[in-house]
């Protein structure tokens, strides 16, 4: 029953010798501990023979501490993946397909062949025979486009077929385990298969009193001897196998010569599709030509979520052909055959206007027709890495059938036009009826198309989206050049959603309520809202938003407002904060005090003492001053209502001596409650509190005697000099 936190916090500053990042956010030790210890011996950050508890040849620090890491990440030229999948640490790597569940990669560098060979070795553990379920990238100021496409590929469950995974010389032995164990039940099912028309053979000879042609007999025959080819191919001992998808999907209420539907036809088995054509010929040739125009009977995908016929529906290009690990350089024909479906099947997500246009000849074909599916992750996020338009058209269409993905996050990636073809994967993605996603942050420096009509066109194409997020910094001057093919989607009627989470930062856009309103009429559950960096282009314009926002989103909880200019909005402001259903207020650097008087922060503190469902309210940046906050302690007094647990009064330009006359009085008001105070949280990051270190230590003593305080460190004066050397 005794706690042994203490005990690991202790080896950490032993072992370690650091100071870790974020220390009062950790729950527990022991697993920052091991985790953190995982990683810096993996990466020769700690040398374990400088510690006597460590420096014993029959202790493996990697062996001991892998099956406590969650989440991993690998830098530079990714010597963390080649001594994962050294020989020697075979068991290790056994441990983390185990236990981990989010892989990072930073900083990566452009690496050979070997290194790369370690890293789909690794990949193919942790992903497709593992447990990872996130993979991260971040700041890849110039990506090696190779390894990025082999690192989303895999990620999205494709490895092509004619490439051996084999570990130290031998094929991947969870591969090989489950090929022998289908190839077993293939065996058996067509053994099966072929009992039961022999025995309807012979029943139909007895009722009818003729037997078939001796043509459509070795036609049969033949038939089985291609199913049984063909399953070998795919299921042979050098390629990753999937999972049988079993026939019975195949309904008999269907014809055999049904053309594929996307998302609705039923995969056909091969043998079926042949019983049903009388007249095939005979040769191999001829006979395996035949049966390449219908629908293959698939293997079942490892994971829950694979759709089959996207392994012969789908090619993407990639930038490069000199990776031999990746890419394949297909026959003229297949090329051919590649280019003409790229440029003319319906379903192709990626093409036909300018922002995704097609270049020919340059690119490499890696053709998901010769690629296995395994389990794929839920969780994709791409952090400062320049996506070229080759990685984004491969993205696009990695995207288009990714129906396992649940969290997409795409930020600072350089998209411009780019973006046209990523939501061009998306809305392909959009049509599998067992699509996922449920999440979409995408961030960039330029918008290349107003924040709203974004919006509306991913809003559109994922009605069953929980969260979305668009943010932009600047807003690109060539942004009404839109890609032929695009038309605007603000004509675009928005069906009635799912969206409970909705974040816009607009590039200093106006904001304008009629542009949002489809939006808030749509999403009849959004429960949280934030809008940032937006101007109003007139002093009408935030009174129509409440109107909106109180008649289409009556379940809204938290509302926030950044660097929107409040200062002649004071009306508009009251009525929010005595709003009855809104828990959680937002005014981050609003200049609400800006032109205010004192009348204006009294009928604040008035408004929110009698307002009992207001749980959060944040006021960062709003240049409250000592006085400002403790006339704000007057929400915690004896008559007041409130439920007010959580007040963030961040870089407001508070003082010491203001603070602790700030504590004075709430003890005072608590005081005078009997102690019966719901107020838990306060927080006080970038204020003046080093003007003078007693006094703040002081009124921190005394305030964490009633609530929790978090603040920082924070030099008020350098960061003064910063603001005047930018001015």
């Amino acid at each position: 029953g005794l706690s042994t936190q203490p005990i690991w916090r202790k080896l950490w500053d032993d072992v370690m010798k650091t100071r870790p990042p974020n220390s009062e956010n950790i729950t527990c030790w022991r697993k920052k501990f091991l985790e953190t210890f995982f990683s810096n011996v993996l990466h020769g950050v700690l040398d374990v023979s400088s510690d006597w508890r460590l420096n014993d040849h029959h202790f493996s620090p990697l062996l001991h501490s892998s099956p406590h890491v969650s989440q991993l990440t690998l830098c530079n030229m990714l010597q963390g993946a080649v001594e994962l999948t050294a020989e020697h640490n075979q068991k290790v790597l056994e441990n983390l397909a185990g236990s981990l569940r989010i892989l990072k990669f930073q900083h990566l560098l452009s690496s050979d062949q070997s290194i790369r060979r370690s890293l789909v070795l690794l990949l193919h553990r942790l992903i497709h025979h593992g447990s990872v379920s996130q993979v991260s990238m971040y700041s890849w100021p110039v990506p090696d486009t190779v390894l990025l496409v082999l690192i989303l590929s895999m990620s999205a469950g494709f490895w092509r077929s004619g490439n051996a995974l084999t570990y130290h010389s031998s094929p991947c032995s969870l591969c090989r385990e489950e090929d022998k164990a289908q190839s077993q039940e293939s065996a058996q099912e067509r053994a099966e298969r072929g009992r039961y028309d022999e025995r309807e053979w012979s029943d139909g000879e007895n009722q009818q009193g003729s037997s078939r042609a001796p043509e459509e007999a070795d036609a049969e025959v033949n038939g089985y001897g291609a199913d049984a080819h063909l399953n070998s191919v795919l299921s042979g001992p050098r390629s990753p196998p999937l999972r049988n998808q079993t026939c019975e999907e195949a309904s008999s209420k269907v014809p055999c010569d049904h053309t594929s539907i996307q998302g609705g036809s039923s995969p056909r088995c091969i043998s079926d599709q042949l019983s049903c054509h009388p007249v095939l010929q005979k040769t191999r040739r001829r006979l395996k030509s035949a049966v390449g125009k219908k629908r293959r009977c698939l293997r079942r995908s490892r994971g829950p979520y694979a759709d089959p016929e996207d392994l012969y529906d789908f090619v993407f290009t990639v930038a490069r052909e000199d990776n031999s690990g990746l890419l394949d350089k297909n026959s003229a024909t297949e090329g051919e055959n590649t280019e003409n479906w790229t440029s003319s099947s319906p379903e192709s997500p990626c093409t036909g206007h300018a922002g995704c246009k097609k270049r020919g000849g340059s690119a490499g074909i890696f053709s998901l027709k010769a690629a296995h599916r395994f389990r794929s992750v839920s969780t994709l996020e791409l952090f400062s890495i320049p996506l070229t338009g080759e990685t984004c058209r491969t993205l696009s269409n990695l995207l288009s059938s990714w129906v396992s993905l649940e969290n997409l996050v795409l930020s600072y990636n350089g998209l411009g036009a780019n973006v046209f073809c990523i939501l061009s994967g998306l809305r392909a993605l959009s049509r599998h009826s067992d699509c996922h996603l449920r999440v979409v942050r995408v961030s960039d420096v330029f918008s290349h198309m107003p924040c709203m009509e974004l919006v509306r066109c991913i809003l559109s194409a994922f009605p069953q989206l929980h969260t979305l997020s668009v943010s932009f910094d600047l807003k690109n001057q060539l942004e009404g050049n839109r890609p032929e093919g695009n038309p605007s989607c603000s004509e675009v009627e928005i069906p009635e959603s799912c969206l409970e989470q909705l974040e816009i930062r607009f590039p200093r856009e106006p904001l304008h309520t009629a542009f949002l309103l489809p939006v808030l009429k749509a999403s009849k559950s959004l429960q949280q809202l934030s809008l940032d960096s937006a101007t109003l282009p007139c002093s009408q314009e935030l009174g129509l938003l409440l109107e909106a926002l109180k008649e289409c989103n009556p379940n809204l909880k938290k509302l926030s407002f950044h660097d929107v200019n409040l200062a002649e909005h004071h009306k508009e402001v009251l009525l929010l904060l005595q709003d009855p259903v809104l828990q959680e207020i937002t005014f981050s650097f609003c200049r609400l005090f800006e032109s205010s008087t004192t009348e204006f922060l009294s009928e604040i503190i008035n408004t929110v003492k009698r307002n009992s469902s207001l749980k959060s309210l944040k006021l960062p940046g709003n240049r409250l001053g000592n006085h400002r906050l403790v006339a704000l302690a007057d929400i915690f007094s004896e008559d007041s209502s409130s439920s007010l647990c959580q007040l963030d009064v961040s870089s407001n330009c508070i003082k010491p001596d203001g603070l602790l006359e700030f504590t004075k009085k709430l003890e005072g008001h608590i005081q005078q409650r009997g102690g019966q105070i719901q107020f838990t949280h306060l927080r006080l990051f970038q204020n003046w509190l080093d003007q003078d270190a007693e006094t703040a230590q002081e009124a921190l003593r005394r305030l964490k005697a009633v609530c929790s305080v978090v603040n920082d460190s924070w030099d008020s004066s350098q960061a003064f000099a910063d603001y005047i050397s930018v001015m």
